[in-house]
């Protein structure tokens, strides 16, 4: 009976062992292409990369080295994008500027909506199509939003109301794309899978 546990006992601890040795290689093979990207400067696929990484084994000395590039390179990416998105930025619509049909609701507004983006802050405007006049009708700070500690998500923020969106910026159009993904209350946060509010800014200066 004895023999019979131990060899139980060894065979569950080789199962283990096996397994853990499987999960080290894949850990070391994601943080071995993740550097290889950010040495070519592709500091988005790089971040993900590291991150996975980070999630397999985050106490071992990869998950340790993973988690402070993610925090690096969430700071240059940061960096990054809002460099492109200072300025302001005209909504059109619920589709990108390439699209044929925007909504005729846009198009037969008496004003513009406009976003004016700084390092702290997000000010939008109504500006009166005839008069030229704008209005300023919110203010919000700029406030990024982390999911987790040491996440890979570098351009969600999150607004007063609880909503959290997703910020995209197409450098060869000069256009910001923005979706609603989630939204923080006293619950907690509740991912938005489905029918997310899109918006679409051109840059205007």
């Amino acid at each position: 009976m004895k023999k019979k546990l131990f060899f139980i006992v060894l065979l569950v601890s080789f199962k283990n062992f096996a397994q853990d040795n499987s999960k080290i290689a894949f850990q070391k093979s994601r943080y071995e292409l993740a550097v290889s990207y950010y040495k070519k400067a592709d500091f988005k696929k790089a971040i993900d990369l590291f991150y996975v990484a980070s999630k397999i084994k985050p106490e071992n000395e990869i998950g340790q080295e993973s988690l402070k590039k993610v925090d690096t390179l969430k700071d240059i990416l940061r960096e990054n994008i809002m460099n492109q998105a200072l300025g302001t930025w005209k909504m059109i619509g619920d589709k990108p500027i390439w699209a044929v049909s925007q909504t005729n609701s846009d198009a037969e507004k008496d004003f513009e909506e406009l976003v004016e983006i700084n390092q702290n802050e997000i000010l939008f405007f109504e500006k009166n199509k005839k008069t030229q006049e704008k209005k300023l009708t919110k203010t919000e700070k700029l406030v990024y939003y982390n999911k987790e500690k040491s996440d890979a998500g570098f351009s969600d923020i999150i607004l007063s109301d609880g909503t959290i969106w997703h910020c995209m910026i197409n450098e060869s159009s000069d256009e910001l794309r923005v979706i609603n993904i989630a939204t923080q209350g006293e619950n907690g946060v509740e991912k938005i899978e489905n029918n997310n509010i899109e918006r679409f800014y051109s840059k205007v200066k």
